[in-house]
């Protein structure tokens, strides 16, 4: 049942979680739609009448994706100094927002159908942190599978180079380097031997397409000019050589590739990021039974991993947690993260 006070809320909640990130202009944006909704239109209506968990919906990030992609487009100039951070007080970027709505209702509206796909290819650091661990345990190459693999970003996680607090990880001369703000000791100096990376995806995002990868832009926020140069080369490496990215429901795709046989002397890991949220109840419990399944028969010859990256809404942040198969059944918090990957800290 739709709760308008809650839907509001939601942006209050976004626009915390921004000011935590370092991203004020978002938060900016949130704020002053929490106060600046109405139903004169149906795209403002249908937000106020949401009727699921608009966190968890991740409706203002809809909302805010839609209206950046109008800024992109050059198409509303009053909202794109809002973007450009020109105008800040409270009345006139409620002015503004209201102005937008009335008169690009039907574009907006379009944007309130799926959740982001931004799968920001920074927290691919924030895996690669888990990954070493995994590597330091067994010493062995690794199999990734990742769930929730939108346009395929984090499966270019074997091509990016890596500056974790001072140790170097990937291609020396990959075109996207990816150094956090490191906030402790750096990780051990291990190989980590990546032998294959797949994804799946509901809804993969083809970022060969133009309007795909758009939008893929649009969901970056405008606070972040880094992160967009890093979607741009990200792309870039996709289209000249794409990834192992397939359409598909998450539970069942990992039943079927737990089920695949595992060679010797590799290591199996699934790995996600910001995704499980979105899974719903019965996927997250198939994904975890399919995982104790395949745990119960790990060998030191073919041990399983799970590195997972997801966040603690309660304290605005994510956080790392790696488990493995055999020797390592607990999931063991190895660090805190900023949602993008910007910063990490070990603990």
């Amino acid at each position: 049942m739709a709760d308008e006070a809650a839907n509001r809320q939601a942006f209050g909640i976004q626009q915390h979680f921004c000011e935590m990130m370092g991203a004020p202009i978002t938060a900016r944006i949130c704020a002053a739609l929490a106060v600046s909704l109405d139903r004169t239109t149906r795209t403002g209506a249908r937000i106020l009448d949401w009727p699921g968990e608009p966190t968890a919906d991740a409706l203002p990030l809809r909302t805010v994706g839609g209206l950046h992609a109008l800024d992109l487009a050059g198409v509303a100039p009053e909202l794109s100094r809002v973007f450009a951070g020109e105008v800040v007080a409270p009345g006139p970027v409620q002015t503004v927002l209201r102005a937008t709505f009335a008169v690009h209702d039907d574009a907006l509206l379009a944007w309130l159908d799926g959740p982001p796909q931004t799968n920001e290819a920074g927290r691919s650091a924030v895996l690669m942190t888990g990954l070493t661990e995994v590597a330091r345990r067994y010493g062995l190459p690794l199999d990734l599978i990742e769930i929730g693999s939108s346009a395929g970003l984090n499966l270019l996680i074997d091509r990016f180079r890596f500056d974790l607090g001072g140790m170097g990880v990937g291609p020396a001369d990959s075109p996207v380097v990816i150094r956090p703000d490191w906030r402790g000791a750096p990780p051990p100096a291990v190989a980590v031997a990546i032998q294959s990376v797949r994804g799946v995806e509901i809804a993969p995002v083809d970022v060969r397409d133009p309007a795909a990868a758009e939008r893929l832009r649009a969901y970056v926020w405008a606070d972040n000019p880094d992160r967009m140069e890093r979607l741009t080369r990200a792309i870039a490496m996709i289209r000249a050589k794409p990834v192992a990215l397939e359409q598909g429901d998450a539970a069942d795709w990992v039943e079927a590739r737990l089920a695949e046989p595992q060679p010797d002397g590799v290591v199996r890991v699934l790995m996600h990021s910001v995704v499980w949220q979105y899974l719903g109840a019965e996927r997250q419990a198939r994904i975890a039974a399919a995982m104790a399944q395949a745990a119960a028969h790990a060998t030191p010859e073919r041990p399983l991993a799970w590195v997972r990256m997801e966040p603690d809404r309660a304290i605005a942040e994510q956080q790392l947690w790696v488990q493995s198969w055999p020797g390592h059944d607990e999931p063991v918090k190895l660090a805190r993260a900023q949602a993008h990957g910007a910063w990490i800290e070990p603990i």
